[in-house]
């Protein structure tokens, strides 16, 4: 029997470089990833921090595991509160952009996949959407309106 694993794969007309470059500057995922600024020296060992805009407040935090740009990124992965997972994106030049392949694996419970792919393919579009110039969604899907 495999380990669940929330599994998503897309090509995007953009190359490696400039998909890499989205995955690993938080000026970048701002853009797409709902205001969530990763920052990292991208190497193995060193802390991965995910913020809230431009404030200090930290909502998901690991460690690169796997760091070969523009190629291959693995890094733990735990929002504030949770158990440690793992995170992989693979990155493959095809004819016209980038094949992306994210494998987020090592879950507690075989039942956080749909979980995560709630979370995940909303964040994925918008990267998708916003390397191909299409308008990116400012507010996740999943988030509750606030009044």
């Amino acid at each position: 029997m495999s380990e669940p694993a929330f599994v998503y794969e897309t090509t995007i007309a953009a190359t490696p470089e400039r998909v890499w470059d989205a995955l690993t500057s938080g000026a970048i995922t701002r853009t797409y990833w709902f205001d969530r600024r990763v920052e990292s020296v991208w190497v193995v060992g060193a802390p991965v921090r995910f913020y809230v805009g431009d404030t200090d407040t930290v909502s998901d935090s690991g460690e690169v595991l796997e760091c070969d740009p523009p190629r291959r990124l693995v890094y733990s992965f735990a929002p504030a509160g949770y158990p440690t997972t793992r995170v992989a994106f693979e990155l493959e030049p095809q004819p016209g952009g980038t094949r992306l392949r994210l494998v987020h694996d090592q879950l507690a419970d075989p039942g956080d996949v749909e979980g995560w792919r709630e979370g995940w393919t909303p964040i994925l579009t918008n990267l998708q959407a916003l390397l191909e110039g299409r308008e990116v969604q400012t507010v996740h899907p999943g988030s509750r309106p606030t009044s």
